[in-house]
């Protein structure tokens, strides 16, 4: 039995995802505006730019004189510029208004089984924080979809100035959580930046990795969580 006191949290396709792909409400939302464009070209358009964006300025451009904000308004921006909109006066609008909308529920959905699976483990006394890769909006996005009040903290990479993988973002979570390594364990969806780092921050850790989704890197089978559900059976005291 794990003799664990505090239990961190990845977010996104943890406990949220997002409801549609990016392409597709960026594409409703340029309707909205009165502007054709296809969805998949804003997938492709979208995932180049955001990954050029990370590379260039990793972590929302902390350390590197940018806002999540403009970095998020310039992905934007830049992604419709290559789908073929040009007009600056709409991709303004549209960055804006997508900004924004990516902190509300409209967007996001609650996984099945996320907020039982939290409340029982409230109930059972753990201390519970976020670890997640997200900007300063995550805490708005958890109180619109009422998760909020599971957890004692939320850390994202912005304000810890560090992003998963790098262990220094558990160790703050760890000085927030008043724990040592070896009474905390994560959960989150990625082998390197959540399974591994937390392990290798001297953590637990355990790896939600739902039927169908291929095989990744070889995990033992009492790490793997099929659904979110089946954390309870490995940690109740």
């Amino acid at each position: 039995m794990l003799r664990l006191r505090l239990l961190t949290w990845d977010v996104k396709d943890t406990l949220l995802r997002l409801r549609q792909p990016v392409g597709q409400s960026y594409a409703a939302e340029a309707r909205a505006h009165g502007l054709q464009v296809q969805p998949e070209a804003l997938g492709r358009s979208f995932r180049e730019v955001y990954g050029a964006q990370s590379r260039r300025f990793p972590n929302y451009g902390h350390g590197q004189g940018l806002s999540s904000r403009q970095w998020w308004l310039d992905v934007v921006k830049q992604s419709f510029r290559l789908s073929g909109v040009q007009d600056e006066a709409a991709l303004a609008k549209l960055a804006e208004k997508l900004y924004r909308d990516y902190c509300s529920p409209h967007n996001w959905e609650v996984l099945p089984g996320a907020a039982e699976t939290l409340g029982r483990c409230r109930q059972l006394g753990f201390r519970m924080g976020v670890v997640s890769n997200f900007d300063s909006r995550l805490e708005a996005i958890l109180s619109q979809c009422d998760l909020r009040h599971h957890f004692q903290f939320v850390l994202t990479s912005e304000a810890a100035g560090f992003a998963k993988p790098d262990g220094r973002i558990f160790e703050q979570a760890l000085r927030l959580g008043g724990a040592r390594p070896e009474q905390a364990a994560h959960i989150g969806d990625d082998y390197s930046r959540d399974y591994r780092a937390a392990r290798a921050a001297g953590m637990h850790s355990f790896l939600l990795r739902a039927a169908g989704q291929g095989e990744g890197p070889e995990v033992p089978p009492e790490h793997v969580l099929p659904t979110l559900s089946h954390l309870l059976a490995r940690i109740e005291k």
